[in-house]
């Protein structure tokens, strides 16, 4: 199963309903889902001829900036909500 790609137009388009003096963080690995900042848009051709559009990292060592917010990976569907685990039932003095 292959899945439509974003194009540059849908990006743009969801990019103009943020904040335009917001920092650009690339998620990436859903399985050890950390943020990493961005550093390069480069456009090329792939091997098909078709022109494409690249998001890289930087190569500093401070562009992994860590864990993603539990929020944004839930958002992105990469792990379920983070809930507390349920309480036990407290004992009291001199019951079962």
């Amino acid at each position: 199963m292959t899945h439509p790609e974003m194009t540059v137009g849908e990006l743009i388009t969801l990019l103009s309903a943020c904040d335009r003096s917001a920092p650009v963080r690339q998620a990436m690995n859903p399985f050890f889902p950390m943020a990493h900042r961005l550093a390069q848009v480069v456009q090329s051709v792939d091997e098909t001829g078709r022109t494409v559009v690249y998001l890289a990292e930087g190569r500093d060592e401070d562009t992994q900036l860590g864990h993603l917010p539990p929020a944004v990976a839930a958002a992105f569907s990469w792990q379920g909500p983070v809930q507390a685990p349920p309480r036990r039932p407290r004992r009291t003095a001199g019951g079962k």
